[in-house]
């Protein structure tokens, strides 16, 4: 039976519904009771997060529990392990708030909550040697931004491999009260030209706020791109065309590319339908209006794109609206890896299949690509060679600059779905062999 759900005008005021909504959710969408107590159990350890826009614009009721767009947004079965759910169901029924408590911590412990090395290996040291609060540095070029007023979404993805950031534990979060002692860093190194506002989603600060941590950016001449990691275009594209301050955002972006340096939004698009409203489509359109440049990226995840149909949709409306496609990476290995994971092969094989369909300006896109702790790796395909079949794989980017457009190879698996499941080839010179292992973090 299809639910027909309130058609919004794009002037209405964020509201975020979460856990303590599910009741009211179930019951305005009629979501059945399975799959109600599900959601109400994965979210005692994983984020959940939605909003009006995203219920009334993008979700397909009459599809659900396998419309992709509740897959993205909706915990699900299967997303914990089902003794990890029985013993969370039992507790809760228990009203054992310590142990429950206890429990859900150690189950987000067991789900990699920090992969690639990002507490290791990425958090620069501030000149008395303490860590630099909510920065990470793990190119050369590029530093990333956490400012702590961002660390949320508008709505939380399932699958998103940051989702230690949103469950309330500080012991797991990124963040950064200010800009300051990332000024004072970027001041001693001059070769980092690129700024990334992560999180969480930079863009649900306020204009105010946010130019409260891009001004200062600007007194440091060798930054020369900003760029804003943001799923708001979305998610949330009242952001740009109606909420209170979406003009002043658009003139804030207007000034900083007034200096000569680039403003990059970094737009995450998982699936076509989220391009499909008339309200993201003005709201990317007034961007590129300012000067800011979009360039779209997203994983490639089971039960929600895993698809060269889906993929093929997804960049023809992204080059469609004067947006640029530039990533299909690989899921990590974090969260509920095992449900969304895509194995590399068939990884491939989907990208080339929806890649072959491209005209020129949308061949921009890179994928499948591996967010690994060496660095970022493509797998170009699968081989032939005197060892049989092989996955031909790339450093697209790494820690050490040396190891950057190198190629080498693994031998072929129908189940590996990340860069420590492969078999590499005998014959791989031995930095990369370290770097893939891990033994060698510059």
């Amino acid at each position: 039976m299809t639910v027909t759900a309130p058609v919004l005008s794009g002037t209405e005021r964020f509201r975020a519904l979460g856990p303590q909504h599910v009741d009211e959710l179930a019951e305005r969408y009629r979501i059945p009771s399975h799959l109600r107590e599900t959601i109400r159990l994965v979210s005692t350890v994983l984020p959940f997060r939605v909003n009006e826009y995203v219920l009334g614009e993008l979700i397909d009721w009459s599809q659900i529990p396998e419309d992709p767009i509740f897959q993205l947004v909706f915990p699900q079965p299967g997303m914990l392990l089902a003794e990890d759910e029985r013993q969370l169901a039992a507790l809760a029924r228990s009203g054992d708030g310590a142990a429950l408590r206890a429990t859900v911590r150690a189950i987000r412990e067991r789900l990699n909550p920090h992969p690639s090395g990002q507490r290791q290996y990425n958090v620069p040291r501030r000149a008395d040697g303490k860590p630099l609060a909510g920065v990470q540095h793990k190119y050369e070029q590029t530093v990333l931004y956490f400012p702590s007023q961002g660390q949320t979404c508008h709505s939380y993805c399932t699958y998103c491999f940051r989702w230690a950031q949103f469950v309330g534990d500080v012991d797991l979060r990124f963040a950064a009260p200010g800009p300051h002692e990332l000024v004072d860093y970027l001041r001693t190194r001059p070769l980092i030209t690129d700024v990334l506002v992560t999180g969480g989603d930079p863009l649900v600060m306020s204009t105010e706020r946010l130019r409260g941590h891009l001004g200062p950016l600007l007194e440091v001449e060798s930054v020369r791109t900003i760029r804003l990691g943001t799923k708001s275009l979305a998610y949330w594209p009242q952001r740009f065309v109606t909420d209170a301050d979406a003009d002043d955002l658009l003139r804030l972006f207007e000034q900083i590319i007034a200096t000569g340096r680039n403003v990059a939004v970094m737009a995450h698009f998982s699936h076509p339908r989220e391009l499909e409203p008339e309200l993201a489509r003005r709201a990317m359109a007034r961007l590129r209006a300012t000067g800011v440049l979009i360039y779209c990226q997203a994983p490639l995840i089971a039960h929600v794109n895993d698809s060269a149909v889906v993929w093929q949709q997804m960049w023809h409306a992204e080059l469609a609206n004067g947006a640029v496609p530039y990533y299909m990476f690989v899921e990590r290995d974090t969260g509920p890896y095992d449900y969304f994971k895509v194995p590399l092969e068939r990884a491939a094989a989907i990208f080339q299949d929806a890649y072959r369909d491209l005209p020129g300006l949308a061949r921009t896109v890179r994928g499948p690509v591996m967010s690994a702790t060496a660095g970022k790796v493509v797998v170009d395909g699968v081989v032939t060679d005197r060892g049989g079949q092989a996955l031909q794989l790339r450093f697209l980017q790494a820690r050490d600059p040396a190891l950057v457009g190198r190629p080498f190879r693994a031998r072929q698996s129908p189940t590996a779905a990340w860069l420590d499941e492969l078999q590499l080839d005998p014959d791989t010179p031995e930095d990369i062999a370290a770097a893939v292992r891990g033994t060698a973090v510059a």
